[in-house]
């Protein structure tokens, strides 16, 4: 994997570096987390009012959206309008005990846990690959699927503005091989999406279900652009034996029905992940260390 590197910068002085970044990226994540399914909506209700003509829905929809990309941060419990470094849930968790000054509504623990996932795996990519250009495409696409896995969880969805212009970006950082040869990128995106496209089809054919999402196959050919061909068999691995054991999980726990979906993308994230930092040689070591 081709780096260029950054000259006299110590490993550890980039891992904090980068490590804040992440937290600071963090606080973008989680406003996107929780802003873009919601503007995807009004986008989407909006196109409806506009086909049936109903002007008064039109200028309903469109004021929405604009409020949702200006509106400030607020207690969802109370609409309280909160400060600026209260918008920044691990802050706010250190600062208020994790409630709204207003209304005391404990703020969820998944929005402090974006912020620290996004500044210790921001560390982490930083450790592996050092001061380069490929940890600053690496932190990318970290922070991105951290975003995505996010919002899936949250809403069953891997909003294509997010994954699409993902897709592309890796073909274009390959045309150099800055992860792998462009050959194999290609590959990888159009096996990415077929692999999955055949899983779906194959299942909704024998059982008149659907398995998974068509947001699962292109995060998967995005995957696959970024890290090439070789790689889909490794995240379809793990990301099928990480969905199994804690879809297991939560079945036993009682925190999930048995019929009610299970997002996928979140696996299909850490699997991409995983990969990235370590390659097939993670799963060699864990099934040895399993053995």
């Amino acid at each position: 994997m081709p780096e260029v590197s950054l000259p006299h910068v110590h490993a550890g002085s980039c891992m904090v570096s980068a490590a804040a970044l992440g937290l600071a990226a963090g606080c973008l994540l989680d406003l996107i987390r929780h802003r873009l399914p919601r503007i995807l909506e009004t986008g989407w209700w909006s196109g409806v009012a506009e086909a049936i003509g109903d002007t008064e829905a039109i200028g309903h929809f469109a004021e929405r959206r604009r409020t949702l990309l200006t509106l400030r941060a607020v207690c969802p419990g109370c609409g309280r309008p909160l400060r600026a470094w209260q918008s920044v849930p691990l802050l706010r968790s250190l600062g208020l005990g994790g409630r709204c000054a207003g209304c005391g509504r404990r703020t969820p623990a998944r929005f402090p846990a974006i912020e620290l996932a996004a500044a210790g795996l921001s560390a982490l990519v930083a450790w592996r690959f050092g001061c380069s250009a490929a940890m600053a495409w690496a932190l990318l696409l970290t922070w991105a699927l951290i975003v995505l896995s996010a919002v899936d969880l949250e809403t069953h969805l891997l909003p294509d503005t997010i994954t699409l212009p993902l897709l592309w970006l890796g073909l274009f950082l390959n045309v150099r091989a800055v992860f792998v040869p462009l050959a194999e990128a290609v590959l990888g995106a159009a096996g990415g999406y077929l692999i999955l496209w055949a899983v779906f089809h194959g299942y909704r054919l024998l059982t008149g279900k659907e398995a998974m999402g068509y947001g699962d196959m292109k995060l998967l050919a995005t995957l696959g652009a970024w890290l090439g061909w070789q790689a889909l068999p490794f995240l379809v691995l793990v990301a099928s034996v990480l969905g199994a054991l804690v879809g297991i999980g939560l079945l036993v726990s009682g925190r999930h029905r048995r019929n009610a979906p299970l997002a996928f993308g979140p696996y299909l994230a850490t699997a991409g992940w995983l990969n990235l930092m370590w390659g097939e040689e993670f799963l060699y070591r864990s099934l040895r260390w399993a053995a």
